[in-house]
């Protein structure tokens, strides 16, 4: 029992933590992911496979992304009012978090140290990854027989690190500017001779390493995700951007899909947000645009059905946001301060690196009240460079009325970030009320 902080706080704050720790890559968080959603009479489906028109709670996985909904509350034919056509409403996030990734060729040598080459993905904040104890995680693509199959691999033993350099060593003994080519290989042994990474993987995965014929692998910070401070009211844990959301999203699905209500709620969690979304999985794909018409087709309508679906539905674009940071408060916009603990966050951006506008800032505004939390309204500073969101891919992929929204915290991109333990269930609850809303 944590002395001193409310039972929900606790329980949430502890959940998101054994979350993160589950969730070392993108498989690892949609792995996760379905494993709760299993438990609480969620289906898989394939794509490749012919849907069941039977309303139910179903989710589908392609890679690193996960889709889930519930057509409990409308069912074939949907409402009496929309039929097919009801509309969706629908939690987004993102699966992947920066990180050092393998390369193709891991396998170096230099000065008598063995290495295993790596290079940046998604803006890592290259610094806060040195001196690190680093495992490894991600999938194996296995040929089995006449067959790929995909195996996911996941080490949490010490095997990798990113040394810093001395500072003795150091030109003004002020650090040096790291090049994401030659500074972040790490060692994971000594000698003059190369070894084998992917077949130490192999074996790990209890595979054949001839067998391996592609990989998709990623290190992660080995240290525990905890509740600290001395009032217990902080979460510090790697990859809160943004599994941050995925565990606030997928709280808020299986807490709205009991709900009757006129929409179909929909959790969306795709891969590679960090880099672009460019991908087969990504925000940028067809992925989501599929599904929520195959939805449509199996409640009996066609395609002017899932058109007015869509033009009745609303995207909730969950991503982490900014707390105001007190060693440099300077770098926020004084007229905006966001506190941790201070409750969900609008995010706002006049050149639309943020998709909201004034209609969906009404929906989450109205979803916070409904949920009774308070919500905060975030602006980038105007001359500073403002990051986006998988929020305006999807507003113009879809045509979907879309609003920026996150939970507060410090140190986004770092190998280890710190959010507010009551920020958990206040997010919670306000994507939960989003999905359900009340005419």
């Amino acid at each position: 029992m944590i002395v001193g902080m409310p039972s929900m706080t606790q329980a949430d704050a502890q959940g998101l933590c054994s979350f993160v720790d589950a969730s070392p890559s993108p498989f690892h968080v949609c792995a996760t992911v379905a494993a709760e959603l299993a438990e609480n009479g969620f289906t898989e489906l394939r794509e490749t496979d012919a849907w069941p028109e039977v309303p139910g709670r179903y989710y589908l996985i392609r890679g690193g992304s996960l889709i889930a909904w519930s057509t409990e509350s409308t069912g074939k034919g949907g409402t009496v009012e929309s039929g097919p056509a009801s509309p969706f409403r629908i939690v987004g996030g993102h699966t992947d978090s920066p990180n050092l990734r393998v390369k193709q060729h891991p396998d170096l040598v230099a000065a008598g140290w063995q290495l295993v080459g790596l290079e940046p993905y998604g803006g890592a904040w290259l610094n806060s990854w040195l001196d690190r104890d680093l495992g490894i995680s991600g999938r194996l693509s296995v040929r089995s027989g006449g067959t790929v199959e995909e195996v996911l691999v996941r080490v949490d033993r010490p095997i990798l690190r990113v040394p810093q350099l001395a500072i003795h060593l150091s030109e003004d003994r002020k650090g040096v500017q790291l090049d994401p080519q030659r500074h972040v290989n790490a060692v994971w042994g000594i000698g003059g001779e190369s070894r084998s990474f992917i077949g130490f993987l192999a074996g790990e995965a209890g595979v054949d390493t001839d067998a391996v014929l592609g990989w998709e692998l990623m290190t992660h910070d080995l240290a525990p995700s905890a509740v600290v401070g001395e009032d217990l009211s902080l979460v510090s844990a790697p990859r809160l951007d943004n599994q941050g959301t995925c565990y606030a999203g997928t709280q808020a699905l299986l807490a709205a899909v009991p709900e009757p209500g006129e929409c179909t709620p929909v959790l969306a969690l795709f891969d590679h947000e960090e880099v672009g979304s460019m991908s087969d999985r990504g925000a940028f794909s067809d992925l989501l645009n599929s599904v929520l018409e195959r939805i449509v087709l199996l409640r009996g309508g066609g395609r002017e059905d899932f058109l007015r679906a869509m033009s009745g539905s609303v995207c909730a674009s969950g991503d982490m946001a900014h707390a105001t940071h007190p060693n440099y408060q300077d770098r926020h916009e004084p007229a905006h301060r966001i506190e941790v603990g201070g409750g969900p966050v609008l995010k706002v951006n006049q050149n639309l690196r943020y998709a909201s506008d004034a209609a969906g800032a009404a929906e989450f505004a109205l979803a916070c009240d409904r949920a009774g939390v308070p919500l905060q309204r975030y602006v980038h500073r105007a001359d500073l460079p403002c990051g986006s969101t998988i929020g305006p891919i999807t507003a113009s992929r879809t045509g979907l009325s879309t609003v920026d929204v996150g939970a507060p915290q410090l140190a986004m991109h770092s190998a280890r970030e710190l959010m507010g333990a009551r920020d958990i269930r206040m997010y919670a609850d306000a994507l939960a009320a989003f999905l359900t809303p009340v005419r």
